[in-house]
């Protein structure tokens, strides 16, 4: 791609004009990094200035029992494995208890699709939590794991949506989507709902007022072509809905995977991708630079490449470690401290978060942690 060509097309987004699918492909196939990354910070900072936004919160995993097995998932165990686990509610509990003590705001709730366990387990698990800890946001299951629910319970999706909200559910994670285009679904994720139920589902979730992420796997089998068609289909439904609140890109991590073979994307074509989603994305208020897959190094790079977003302590939560960070730290926590570090390295200034992106204001004492 010539720079005449990213110049066009840096012309129609100063312009407001919309990018074109061709426009996308063409920012991905561009080997001038520097300018693209340039064109995604302007946007960037028009938008959020000097803030980075971070989020304190834990990750719970409730059960690593699925009865699928994506090609990319290092996550999963079959029912009778030796490391197969399920908390109880009061498990759930307790693993949390220590974080809500430490100030986090935010539960991110995401499991395998245990093939024996009930509809109601899930609902006494968020009660459970809300009981327990009546200030924490519960961000919980993603459309895969609503529509798993939908089919074991025969429920609507509506019904499923609102006995969910009854229970604490306050909005929904944005995983399960992989990559839209179906013919590479087929080869790495063939169990799961397809494209079209990922956002039916997310249409459901945001008509009734509940807002949630989206996310996209990348650099495993997929072309730029793939990518780019992903991120049409999300502005689409954004521009239907709006109940989106954040787009985040995962890089694939091919260890202990059925993909291993795959090399997994370098930081120069990660940073590609948050660029283009964040140019891409006009209707996206933030994209998130999400550490735990690219490394703290990169993260804090890409937050000079259209990023505005970098979450907060985030880390495992079974008895295994179910991702590792990619920077070869074996469990997936960081302390607010290095976070704010990280950020104001980046001459950027921190901005903790809610999940719905209002600022968190602690005491100083507090903040120190």
């Amino acid at each position: 791609m010539s720079t005449n060509s990213i110049s066009r097309i840096a012309e129609k987004a100063s312009a407001g004009e919309r990018l074109s699918f061709d426009d996308g492909v063409a920012l991905f196939e561009t080997q001038d990094v520097a300018l693209l990354g340039h064109l995604a910070q302007s946007v960037r900072r028009a938008r959020h200035g000097q803030a980075a936004y971070y989020n304190v919160n834990r990750h719970l995993n409730p059960t690593n029992v699925c009865y699928w097995d994506c090609a990319f998932c290092s996550f999963y165990r079959k029912p009778g494995a030796e490391d197969a686990y399920t908390y109880t509610v009061e498990q759930a509990v307790a693993e949390i208890a220590p974080y809500y003590a430490a100030g986090i705001t935010e539960v991110h709730i995401v499991g395998g699709l245990h093939p024996t366990l009930k509809f109601e387990y899930y609902l006494d698990l968020l009660r459970g939590l809300k009981s327990a800890f009546p200030s924490l946001h519960l961000k919980a299951f993603t459309m895969v794991e609503l529509d798993h629910f939908k089919r074991i319970t025969r429920l609507s999706d509506d019904e499923v949506i609102d006995r969910l909200r009854e229970a604490g559910l306050d909005s929904c994670p944005g995983g399960g989507a992989e990559i839209f285009a179906e013919h590479i679904r087929a080869k790495i994720c063939r169990h799961k709902c397809d494209s079209q139920r990922w956002l039916d589902m997310a249409r459901a979730v945001h008509r009734k007022g509940i807002r949630s992420n989206a996310t996209m796997l990348y650099g495993h089998i997929e072309s730029y072509a793939d990518r780019v068609d992903h991120l049409l289909r999300l502005r689409a439904l954004q521009d239907e809905t709006g109940g989106f609140q954040c787009f985040i890109p995962l890089a694939f991590y091919p260890e202990n995977t059925a993909l291993a073979h795959l090399p997994g994307p370098t930081a120069v074509d990660s940073l590609k991708t948050i660029a283009v989603s964040r140019l891409m994305l006009d209707n996206f208020d933030h994209i998130k630079a999400y550490w735990v897959m690219l490394g703290r190094q990169t993260a804090q790079i890409a937050l000079h490449f259209g990023a505005d977003d970098l979450d907060g302590t985030v880390s495992g939560g079974g008895p295994l470690v179910e991702t590792y960070s990619a920077d070869g730290r074996s469990r997936c926590q960081t302390t607010r401290a290095e976070v704010v570090s990280l950020i104001r390295d980046a001459g950027l200034e921190p901005v903790e978060r809610d999940t719905l992106y209002r600022p968190v204001v602690r005491e100083a004492a507090v903040a120190a942690v």
